[in-house]
């Protein structure tokens, strides 16, 4: 698995993974602001991918701005899942992106919704040195949604 800056090629892997994960987040793949955000990441080169051969794993959208960095979106394929991917992206980006001191922030699911627990999300990020903080607003499908943040040194 190589993880690397996201192409204007990689597009259509972006839309195949919203794809899978609209149940959890409302609809994606057919909205022109998500559309739009995908190729402004590309252009500012702050989406990151993580591909094996010609197969896109997972990608990454991330908001590189100091002194409060921001996972904007991030998704790894259906078949990838628990295999190091989702944890190589965070990885790469904070390493390409996040000089401390500050903190990284992340809106994820909460604990009521039911992607919390079907998505593993909430446990990933704390597998990652995040921790649950305030709610937020709901997500576009309705669910409840919860900050998680990591201060960086």
């Amino acid at each position: 698995m190589i993880v690397r800056l996201a192409r204007e090629q990689d597009f259509p892997g972006f839309l195949d993974l919203a794809a899978q994960v609209e149940h959890w987040f409302g609809p994606m793949v057919a909205e022109p602001d998500f559309h739009s955000a995908v190729a402004q990441h590309i252009r500012r080169s702050t989406a990151l991918v993580a591909v094996a051969g010609p197969a896109l794993l997972g990608g990454l959208l991330f908001g590189a701005q100091a002194p409060t960095y921001h996972v904007h979106w991030l998704v790894v394929s259906e078949k990838a899942r628990g295999k190091g991917a989702g944890r190589a992206l965070m990885a790469d980006a904070v390493r390409r992106f996040v000089q401390g001191p500050g903190s990284i922030e992340v809106v994820t699911f909460g604990a009521d919704h039911p992607g919390a627990v079907a998505s593993g999300a909430r446990v990933f990020y704390e597998s990652l040195g995040f921790t649950a903080a305030e709610p937020t607003d709901p997500g576009p499908e309705g669910g409840s949604r919860q900050i998680y943040r990591r201060a960086v040194t």
